[in-house]
């Protein structure tokens, strides 16, 4: 399912037959990019999708050489659990 990225509204999302699903983000500072909210729709949840907005979210920070924070709980803990390959993207 495509990622689209949306920066005017600041987010990337998905949707699959009526049903969405979302990360959310700031700039609070030049060079930087805070993930502040991620949602997916329950008629899609357990599907993996949170997990690929965030790989996008941060595939656009590295690709823009951009340091990341965390403010939303799932971005989060999905850095925690994939330390080794995004440590280096956190500010």
């Amino acid at each position: 399912m495509p990622i689209k990225h949306d920066p005017k509204n600041q987010e990337f999302t998905l949707s699959q037959d009526g049903h969405t699903g979302e990360l959310a983000y700031a700039r609070p500072a030049e060079g930087i990019i805070d993930f502040t909210h991620t949602f997916v729709d329950e008629d899609l949840r357990g599907q993996g999708l949170a997990d690929e907005l965030a790989r996008a979210a941060l595939a656009f920070a590295r690709e823009h050489q951009l340091k990341v924070k965390t403010s939303c709980t799932f971005m989060n803990g999905f850095v925690k659990k994939h330390h080794a390959e995004y440590a280096d993207l956190l500010a």
